[in-house]
């Protein structure tokens, strides 16, 4: 691999590697992500267990391990968060019959993502989905021997209320232990009517809110954003906006976008990246080529003016 460029903010999502991504492509997107600078990449130990042909997680961590053990120093030139708490029990049995936050399925997930992975740490750990079954105080505790033993070193919450997330940062405070830092949620340029989930996202508190935004800003949390290019939809006329985002400020703020994006000769989505980062919130990407690797990772360098951000802010 050559020497990297500045570290990018945008963070490689590897949802999809060793299913719908096969591992050449894998390997190849990972070293272009490392070539070009970037620093954080995203899994869970249930990736991606809808397109399997076991029903279950694993075949994302298992690329990366092997993409770790193929790449010299790959290990120490990025940081690697992966998530727990989302896999079925057995082939099927999602979201009714899942692994869960209980003390003993994180330690049990966490062992596994290690194994996979081949590594003895995890940068950061995500509580993948809230589990109302157990109490926040004993996934906290759970994931407190976890953070003191070093074997995890920062955690966060993925698809969480902002009030459990308080309350889980209030009992760490008690016991002593490492606060959840982070949220990782659904996140765009467009908003949702209201009482609506996008495609793909089933989880109630998935779509990042002002709430949880507020909460964020105001403690200091930092903020990732997963689907934040609509699979395409902003670039691709082969693909639609998704329904639930029909409504009258939709095409106000597609008219913004398009307005930016003519000023800097960039694709819309570049600019849905820019909006996100000049936010504080760092984008996820998913996609399968080269060529949008490529591209999303050049929207870092796009620096919107005040004027840009605020008629895209004010787009409503």
């Amino acid at each position: 691999m050559t020497p990297r460029h500045t570290a990018s903010p945008i963070v490689l999502g590897a949802m999809s590697f060793g299913t719908s991504i096969d591992e050449e492509t894998s390997f190849a997107l990972l070293d272009r992500f490392v070539e070009r600078g970037g620093v954080w990449i995203d899994t869970a130990d249930c990736y991606s267990f809808w397109a399997s042909d076991t029903g279950h997680g694993g075949a994302s961590e298992e690329v990366l391990g092997r993409w770790f053990a193929a790449r010299r120093g790959a290990r120490e030139r990025v940081r690697l968060s992966t998530k727990v708490g989302a896999e079925p029990l057995w082939p099927g049995s999602w979201p009714e019959h899942r692994a869960g936050l209980s003390p003993r399925a994180i330690h049990e997930a966490v062992e596994g993502s290690l194994r996979r992975l081949g590594v003895d740490t995890i940068d950061l750990l995500w509580l993948h989905q809230e589990d109302r079954a157990v109490p926040i105080e004993e996934t906290v505790e759970g994931l407190a021997s976890l953070t003191s033993s070093g074997v995890v070193r920062r955690v966060g919450a993925s698809n969480h209320p902002a009030w459990r997330v308080e309350r889980a940062r209030a009992h760490a405070a008690t016991i002593g232990s490492m606060p959840l830092d982070a949220l990782q949620l659904n996140s765009t340029y467009l908003r949702l009517r209201p009482g609506t989930l996008p495609p793909g996202v089933v989880h109630p508190f998935g779509v990042l809110s002002d709430e949880q935004r507020d909460f964020a800003e105001a403690n200091g949390l930092e903020t990732w954003a997963y689907t934040p290019l609509l699979s395409g939809a902003y670039d691709n006329p082969g693909k639609s906006i998704p329904e639930v985002y029909d409504h009258p400020g939709t095409s106000r703020r597609l008219a913004a976008l398009a307005s930016v994006a003519a000023e800097h000769d960039a694709q819309q989505g570049q600019i849905v990246l820019a909006w996100l980062l000049a936010h504080g919130i760092r984008p996820i990407l998913g996609g399968s080529k080269l060529v949008q690797l490529d591209s999303a990772l050049d929207s870092a360098a796009i620096e919107l003016t005040a004027d840009e951000l605020a008629l895209l802010d004010d787009a409503v």
